[in-house]
């Protein structure tokens, strides 16, 4: 399944003086959530698509509309009445949704994707048998705090031996793509960061759960991209950046 959490409050934009959440912003002739959504054209007949928002303004229609040109062949929508703890509560919360709603199966592969970043032509590695691994994180290679990363392991095979949110502990920054063998196991991963986090009120992050999984002799992964093959619309400069590409740039 791949899931696609977009339930931030787009603060940044707003801030900004833009009206409207980020993903129904345009660019080059269509929405940042098409341009978002696009990046998996190749598995929109064979993957099922889950899509987590809120109930803010026409977000609901918006997202009826989208997806009913896009052509995806199986997808589920679920619409949060509140504001979550951050991406992690966000994925875990759609998840109990579909299970509600009786469209999705209580244990399947996960990948999720923000909103906001763009993948033209996606394709999952071909270094390691996705399916055979626990989990494994998209990177590039760059630099700042701003990222979360990985820590690979020495030698062959592109394990990672520790992640990070928000800190520049390597070269390896991900993209915000994130995938985990076991939607159940992303759950169980979720509850145990909630209790170790306790009453901190810090944002629950995708990424650092992968050390839960690592510490427990899991085989975790990553994968390497070249930075031109990501595009990032996260906050109003980048946006801009991307109004003022000529497309296919």
């Amino acid at each position: 399944m791949i899931v696609i959490p977009m339930a931030g409050a787009s603060r940044r934009f707003t801030e900004a003086g833009y009206d409207l959440p980020k993903y129904m912003l345009e660019a080059h002739g269509k929405s940042l959530f098409r341009h978002s959504v696009e990046s998996f054209s190749d598995y929109f007949a064979s993957e099922p698509f889950l899509f987590i928002a809120r109930k803010i303004g026409p977000t609901a229609e918006f997202l009826e509309a989208e997806l009913r040109t896009a052509g995806i062949k199986q997808h589920q929508v679920v619409m949060l009445d509140a504001p979550t703890s951050g991406q992690a509560e966000t994925v875990v919360r759609g998840l109990e949704g579909a299970i509600e709603q009786g469209g999705s199966d209580e244990d399947q592969p996960l990948t999720i994707f923000n909103i906001d970043t763009f993948r033209s032509g996606f394709r999952y590695p071909g270094a390691f048998e996705v399916g055979d691994v626990d989990g494994y994180l998209e990177t590039f290679i760059g630099s700042g705090a701003n990222w979360s990363n990985v820590v690979p392991a020495d030698g062959e095979g592109q394990r990672v031996v520790r992640t990070a949110e928000k800190q520049q502990i390597s070269e390896y920054c991900c993209t915000g793509l994130y995938y985990f063998r076991s939607s159940q196991r992303f759950r169980k991963l979720f509850d145990a960061e909630v209790e170790a986090l306790g009453a901190s009120g810090a944002e629950t992050y995708v990424a650092p759960m992968y050390n839960r999984l690592i510490d427990a002799g899991a085989d975790v992964r990553y994968s390497v991209i070249e930075p031109h093959e990501v595009i990032f619309c996260g906050v109003p400069a980048e946006y801009e950046e991307f109004l003022a590409t000529e497309p296919g740039n």
